[in-house]
């Protein structure tokens, strides 16, 4: 199922074929970069399958985006059902992850955008929020080009204490700060 368009991208439903390239996604240090580290194989594939029972449980998830020249899957685009220790939590989650050869395009700037207006618009969200290890300028830029808040910075539970990637952003948009 398609779930909406942008100029250049497709948001839809998981195909079986873009597991593989999901499975080389993950292993990509670049793409990893602010991750605790790389996944393997099976790591990605219980990933895959809380995307899949969250569109089941929910009815939204984490967008397969392809674009609309090629059809090739770049990675995902979404929302996500946070629900680790936090005081914002559980909450829903706007987040990317692209192949490395994506970046640069503005495809997450985009297809944030569009997952905003789709969630407020039609999915009826009244708040969205979205985090990144405060090391992640690119993904904290992207929050501040759709229009998100910055609301705090927390230490992330999921984190090793002495990581770096331990320091988060949090950034919100509720409904009423949406700019069409």
């Amino acid at each position: 199922m398609i779930y909406f368009k942008t100029q250049r991208l497709v948001f839809r439903d998981w195909k079986e074929q873009d597991l593989n390239e999901f499975r080389i996604m993950n292993k990509d240090t670049r793409v990893m970069k602010y991750f605790a580290k790389t996944l393997i194989d099976e790591e990605t594939d219980r990933f895959y399958n809380i995307i899949q029972d969250e569109f089941r449980n929910y009815g939204y998830g984490l967008y397969a985006v392809e674009t609309r020249h090629n059809n090739g899957f770049i990675g995902f685009i979404g929302f996500h059902w946070a629900n680790f220790n936090s005081q914002f939590t559980p909450c829903i989650e706007i987040g990317w992850r692209l192949k490395y050869e994506a970046w640069g395009n503005g495809f997450a700037t985009e297809g944030a955008k569009a997952c905003l207006k789709y969630g407020f618009e039609t999915l009826e969200f009244n708040k969205i929020y979205s985090f990144t290890s405060k090391i992640n300028l690119q993904s904290e830029n992207v929050m501040k080009k759709i229009g998100m808040v910055k609301v705090m910075e927390f230490e992330h539970p999921n984190i090793i204490e002495d990581s770096l990637l331990r320091k988060h952003v949090l950034y919100a948009i509720e409904l009423n700060q949406m700019k069409v």
